[in-house]
């Protein structure tokens, strides 16, 4: 039991940490956008560390339910997305505001959607 009450928790901070880039991200509109001010940099820097949240959690969840459930979305780079934390982390002078943004305007909602499901039918079980 005490298992499923982690697993919702982690995936309650996935949601929030999700909801934070979307809310910081309005405005942003081309990569250079993060670079340009100090405004932009700092959306950029508090952008990375709630991707380095997202990234733990999957690698938290991962560990608790095992890879089964996330082989179900392949469409989804999940070695990515748990590997973004050590880049973000360890190379922080060196963050890619491209790649961030691209994370970001394209590849933010296909993951929610996709640990949705997988909170769904972690659940359901």
């Amino acid at each position: 039991m005490h298992e499923r009450s982690l697993l919702l928790q982690l995936f309650l901070e996935i949601n929030e940490a999700i909801r934070r880039i979307e809310r910081r991200f309005i405005g942003i509109d081309k990569p250079d956008d993060f670079t340009c001010n100090d405004e932009g940099l700092d959306r950029l820097d508090s952008i990375s560390m709630m991707l380095i949240a997202i990234s733990e959690n999957v690698r938290k969840i991962d560990k608790i339910i095992g890879k089964e459930f996330f082989d179900k979305y392949p469409d989804i780079n999940w070695a990515d997305v748990k590997g973004i934390r050590n880049i973000l982390a360890h190379a922080y002078f060196d963050i890619d505001p491209d790649e961030v943004y691209t994370i970001c305007s394209t590849e933010l909602d296909q993951l929610k959607h996709a640990l949705e499901k997988i909170r769904s039918e972690v659940f359901s079980e």
